[in-house]
């Protein structure tokens, strides 16, 4: 795939792949992307996974047609991404392999060697010139690793990314951007918000026409789109109005609550309602849509004196992911002793910027009109605020 002049597309599409990262749900696989600048001197972008090493190095010959690259650019250690550097350093003998400081301490530790004599160490405001290509580093750290670096083409207005701007999905698949890259920033990138916004506040001063990134689609319309996203995304603030309501339940009565405060958000004028049942449905999806929307509310049983564990486990994947700047509220079911919104605001309280409804409400067994009179009086609380 040819990009801009000189640059060309090296990566693999991955759709042997059931979870990313070991946790994360890809149906339609994973991108592994990787990039080739021809110019006096070449320079490749990154590697891909340890299974598509053969598949990425015909793919690189057929673009250097018969010439040797001179540069291996590290930008990402995460082995999805240098699992075949060694594979390329032994290939290509003469090669340059350019990364971080904490890039090459990574490799001494996946490859026992920091290829001493023939490696260059770059950081921020650090240079190389390809001939016509002037390229320029800047470092992205905890983007969502702490050795990662972006590159910048000044020539051709192209940013080099690393794991920014990525989403799941092999790129042999159309599918909506936002979505899988909303689940891919919230449940990898999420807990890193302030060194996403100091990234942010660097590249936003370039002028950038393409951005390629080390997973997903190559970027080049509507730029400002995938910017301000990022820019939301990492500043936890709310990108769509609505109501979360996730939720478990053991035999029924708790999803019928559920079901009735659903009814009456959409009755009182939310715009939108988002249900998920968080012992069936994929909990990544439930983290992203939390993190999308600006309230939440947790019903679930009480279970051996706590919290049921499908909704402990939820919170703390929100816990672990930063979650911030919301509206939190609380259904609670304990059919002789209802303690659960107890454990969960016990948990939610550590995280920063939680607004605590007024109203929650407690079922003792089923719906009955007392309990009913509770969840009217929350969803007009969280009606009321739309």
């Amino acid at each position: 795939m040819h990009i801009a002049d000189g640059i060309y597309y090296i990566g693999v599409n991955d759709h042997e792949l059931d979870l990313f990262e070991g946790q994360y749900i890809v149906p339609n696989g994973m991108a592994y992307n990787s990039y080739v600048l021809v110019d006096e001197k070449i320079a490749v972008m990154d590697s891909v996974e340890a299974n598509f090493g053969d598949e990425w190095l015909a793919k690189l010959e057929e673009v250097l047609d018969g010439r040797t690259p001179d540069y291996l650019i590290v930008q990402h250690m995460e082995p999805d991404h240098s699992a075949n550097i060694t594979t390329f350093a032994e290939r290509y003998p003469e090669a340059t392999i350019v990364g971080s400081v904490g890039a090459f301490n990574m490799m001494q530790n996946y490859f026992g060697t920091k290829f001493e004599g023939r490696n260059m160490i770059i950081k921020e405001g650090s240079t190389l010139s390809l001939g016509s290509k002037e390229l320029s580093f800047i470092a992205a750290p905890n983007v969502h690793w702490p050795e990662v670096m972006f590159t910048y083409d000044a020539t051709d207005k192209v940013l080099f990314s690393a794991d920014a701007f990525g989403k799941f999905g092999a790129l042999d698949v159309d599918e909506d951007w936002d979505c899988e890259a909303r689940r891919y920033y919230f449940g990898i990138v999420g807990k890193f918000g302030a060194p996403v916004q100091k990234a942010l506040a660097k590249v936003t001063k370039l002028d950038i026409q393409v951005i390629c990134p080390l997973h997903g689609p190559i970027l080049s319309k509507n730029l400002e789109h995938y910017l301000g996203q990022y820019q939301t995304w990492s500043a936890y603030d709310v990108e769509t109005a609505g109501v979360v309501i996730a939720y478990s339940s053991v035999y029924g009565h708790t999803k019928e609550a559920v079901a009735y405060l659903e009814q009456q958000l959409k009755e009182k004028g939310c715009p939108r309602v988002v249900v998920t049942d968080l012992a069936r449905d994929d909990q990544a999806e439930a983290v992203e849509d939390a993190f999308r929307h600006g309230h939440l509310v947790l019903a679930t049983t009480t279970y051996c004196g706590g919290v049921f564990p499908a909704m402990e486990q939820f919170i703390h994947h929100l816990i672990d992911h930063a979650f911030q700047k919301r509206t939190v509220a609380f259904v609670e079911n304990g059919t002789w002793m209802p303690t659960a919104t107890k454990g969960m605001r016990a948990l939610m309280e550590k995280c920063a910027n939680i607004t605590f409804t007024e109203h929650n409400a407690t079922i003792k067994g089923s719906l009955n009109d007392d309990s009913r009179a509770q969840l009217d009086a929350l969803a007009e609380e969280l009606a009321a605020q739309f």
